[in-house]
């Protein structure tokens, strides 16, 4: 059985590069210089990433999974979260005149 969560989150859910700034950046003293290297992308890549101005991608996701340790899926979801929550904020009138369809 589950139960459905109809409450809406009022506060945009944290965005993967400050959990990545705060959080593992932090506890590993990482850089921008010295995560861009361990990752093999570049700084500006991981410098919007921090900010916000980059989404986590696939291939992001595969990166920070293996160098980290944990899973690919943890940075999507954390990704995706922000995604919908966005998304929800821009078409919600929009969505709200959708008729859902019955099953005859």
């Amino acid at each position: 059985m589950s139960i459905r969560n109809t409450n809406e989150m009022l506060r945009r859910p944290t965005h993967p590069g400050e959990m990545l700034r705060e959080d593992f950046m932090f506890d590993h003293n990482l850089s921008v210089a010295a995560l861009a290297g361990a990752t093999g992308v570049s700084r500006q890549s991981i410098n919007e990433l921090l900010r916000g101005r980059r989404a986590v991608s696939p291939e992001m996701s595969l990166r920070l999974g293996r160098l980290f340790g944990n899973s690919p899926e943890f940075w999507l979801n954390a990704q995706r979260a922000v995604d919908l929550w966005d998304a929800n904020r821009n078409i919600k009138a929009a969505v709200a005149r959708i008729r859902p369809l019955r099953v005859a």
